[in-house]
């Protein structure tokens, strides 16, 4: 009986533990989405995560401490989506229809991280940005790119800058919405509605790009 209650009471504590970092990490990364590595107060994040500053400085230690794990929390998100991914049984079409789908759905349920990166950019320079291992996450793309220019499915591309014209169609949808919702304020652009217009006119958007020329649909 003693050892079952310690071997419970053990798992709780995991779990709390799990539940607490995961509730600081949600806090900073709103904080640090509105104020920069430079802007932010540890403080507001406590407050934030409805911890104590002694709980939020036990389990990162420093602010630039919890700055890296929010800023690489995105990354190994999208990481364990694409992994759980078939990509090479699909054709190369369907593969890239299934990364835009997975890169806007990740920015409508977390429509504060394009902010987290602007502030990344403009206050360090990308100093932290290039320690988040984002290159693991664009592979899956570039293969993707690869192999339908290989199979004649896509036309000739230069890899990286197509991505980068991929990615922008995507996600600027998102970076801009602070500004843009004031253009159509009785439109909510992050509805679920607007978000599948948005994924559907993007797939078009970029196959119509990308596709082999005399290439159709029906071809894929």
């Amino acid at each position: 009986m003693g050892r079952s209650g310690r071997g419970a009471k053990s798992v709780r504590v995991v779990r709390d533990a799990a539940a607490t970092q995961q509730q600081i990490l949600d806090a900073a990364e709103q904080e640090f989405a509105r104020h920069g590595l430079k802007g932010a107060r540890m403080s507001a994040i406590a407050d934030g995560a409805e911890v104590t500053s002694a709980t939020l400085h036990y389990y990162f230690e420093t602010k630039e401490n919890l700055y890296k794990a929010v800023l690489q929390r995105p990354v190994n998100e999208v990481q364990a989506v694409l992994m759980q991914q078939n990509f090479e049984t699909l054709s190369p079409e369907e593969a890239l229809k299934q990364i835009i789908r997975i890169a806007i759905a990740n920015e409508a349920a977390n429509p504060q991280r394009q902010m987290l990166w602007f502030q990344e950019s403009s206050q360090n320079g990308g100093a932290y940005f290039k320690e988040c291992n984002v290159l693991t996450l664009h592979e899956h793309l570039l293969k993707v790119l690869e192999r339908g220019m290989a199979e004649g499915n896509f036309r000739s591309l230069k890899p990286f800058l197509a991505l980068t014209h991929i990615l922008s169609v995507c996600l600027f949808y998102f970076t801009v919405h602070g500004n843009w919702k004031h253009l159509t304020p009785d439109l909510d652009r992050l509805s679920p509605e607007m978000i599948e217009e948005h994924t559907e006119e993007a797939i078009e958007f970029i196959l119509a790009g990308v596709r082999q020329k005399g290439l159709t649909r029906n071809q894929e």
